[in-house]
């Protein structure tokens, strides 16, 4: 009990208000904010480097279905697999926000499972598509968006606060968290933790894009924004809670070793300078 009365207890509700008989809930608004800054600040470099507006128009819809497709699939495919493709129904849950029920009947779910290690691979699979259909150079797209993705990452953890989900372990630190609608254990507040780094990221990025954008090499950005991100990832999953039962199993769990590839890829970009600076516009 006395554990209990140093932590903060966590149990807000879901729905900020309903509009029109619509429900407006934090998860979805918070997402909203995060693309939002991303789209005004990565518009804000079109500008400033002087790209024609046309090459930029499409990129939105680029980033959107290339986050949502690869976060949906990455959590039915790296966690869920086994249920996901076990039948035609759950294939089709996997495509479609519905859950089949046992008496054949079915309800509306939303889509409950997105893996942010797939948003990101879908990101980048949309973002070289993106550079090909406009010809630009594919690393310049890559670290505008680099500087943006932190922000974002940073509200889609606040919007999984808000749900009281991805929690931490037990904890009796005075800032741990009672998640009211999970158990009445002091966790940690993981997704607070994550959303602060994000947060320090962005920060660190516009410092470093307006004091020397002009002097760091393509891909800077980019592998930057991969090697912190998936670093502090790898690390914060030993404070986190297993997503999935397998996962107890496993000396790392699915989240580390997703992570790992893509911290390689980010130290990747970091020292390979030279080469992306002679990379020309795709075609």
């Amino acid at each position: 009990m006395n554990e209990l009365l140093l932590s903060i207890n966590w149990n807000p509700d879901t729905e900020l208000t309903r509009l029109f008989g619509i429900s407006i809930r934090y998860y979805g608004l918070l997402w909203g904010i995060g693309l939002a800054l991303a789209y005004f600040i990565v518009h804000y470099q079109y500008r400033e480097k002087k790209i024609e507006e046309k090459k930029f128009e499409p990129l939105f819809y680029y980033c959107f279905f290339g986050i949502f497709i690869g976060a949906r699939l990455g959590h039915c495919l790296f966690y869920e697999p086994e249920y996901y493709l076990g039948s035609l129904g759950h294939f089709i849950e996997m495509i479609f926000p519905v859950r089949f029920l046992p008496d054949g009947s079915w309800k509306y779910t939303g889509y409950a499972g997105l893996a942010s290690h797939g948003g990101t691979i879908g990101l980048a699979i949309a973002l070289l598509l993106y550079a090909r259909k406009v010809k630009m150079n594919t690393m310049d797209v890559l670290d505008m968006i680099a500087v943006a993705a932190p922000i974002t990452a940073c509200f889609i953890r606040l919007a999984n606060l808000m749900n009281s989900e991805i929690i931490g372990q037990p904890s009796n630190l005075p800032w741990a968290f009672v998640f009211e609608s999970v158990d009445r254990l002091a966790r940690h507040p993981a997704q607070l933790y994550e959303a602060i780094a994000y947060l320090i990221l962005f920060l660190i990025m516009v410092f470093l894009y307006r004091n020397y954008r002009k002097k760091l090499h393509r891909g800077f950005f980019f592998g930057l924004c991969l090697t912190y991100i998936f670093t502090f990832r790898f690390f914060i999953e030993y404070l986190k809670e297993n997503q999935v039962a397998f996962e107890n199993e496993m000396s790392f769990n699915m989240g580390q070793l997703l992570s790992i590839p893509i911290v390689i890829v980010g130290i990747a970009s970091l020292l390979l300078g030279k080469k992306w600076d002679k990379m020309k516009p795709a075609r």
